[in-house]
């Protein structure tokens, strides 16, 4: 079997090969890539949800293994954070953390049989290639109470490709007080040879009216 890579990742084509690609990942995901290539997404979301008052409860979407999770909790953030994500496998690794009070399976890009609760909804490297579009903004503010923070983060080369501006253009009446920030996705030192390794992310902020 070939070796799970972020080049398998932005490939996907269906959400069953996402499933069978996270299931062969999650055991050496934290070590295979976060750690190794410096993934610092989920600290840089972290840091701007935190920075712009975020609050809880908080749904974490695309959780993954809870890199996520665990740099809100680092950050000092009080009151609960559940996860959400397409691969169970994935979250058998983040509910080892211990900093999730739900983690649930479900496909973000449909409606979510969820209350609507959530003052806070952060993402980290869902909205990217071959993941999650800007169909995937809508379901969440279903489940955002008036006044929730956002902050999302979306790979800057689907940024344009995918739509996003015209999307969110589209849910003008729905959210407020957009900002972007652009911020690098990995600290390792870049490798000549990997496509990727200074590839950039913009983190999304607003707020649900």
């Amino acid at each position: 079997m070939t070796k799970p890579d972020l080049s398998h990742a932005y490939a996907l084509q269906t959400p069953e090969d996402c499933l069978k690609l996270y299931a062969d990942w999650a055991d050496s995901y934290d070590a295979d890539f976060a750690r190794n290539r410096g993934y610092v997404l989920p600290a840089q979301v972290a840091a701007a949800f935190m920075a712009a008052g975020g609050g809880a409860p908080v749904l974490d979407v695309g959780a993954g293994t809870g890199l996520l999770g665990v740099a809100l909790a680092g950050l000092g953030l009080s009151g609960a954070i559940d996860g959400i994500d397409l691969s169970p496998a994935m979250l058998d690794r983040a509910r080892e953390k211990g900093c999730y009070r739900t983690l649930i399976a479900a496909d973000v890009t449909r409606p979510l049989d969820l209350p609507a609760v959530y003052r806070g909804i952060v993402s980290s490297g869902t909205f990217t290639h071959g993941h999650v579009g800007p169909e995937g903004v809508p379901p969440l503010l279903d489940i955002a109470l008036p006044g929730a923070r956002f902050a999302l983060s979306v790979n800057a080369g689907v940024w344009a490709a995918r739509g996003f501006p015209a999307a969110l253009d589209a849910l003008a009446d729905r959210i407020a007080g957009l900002t972007l920030s652009e911020v690098p996705i990995y600290d390792a030192a870049p490798d000549p040879a990997d496509p990727h390794a200074t590839d950039h992310a913009l983190i999304l902020q607003f707020t649900r009216r």
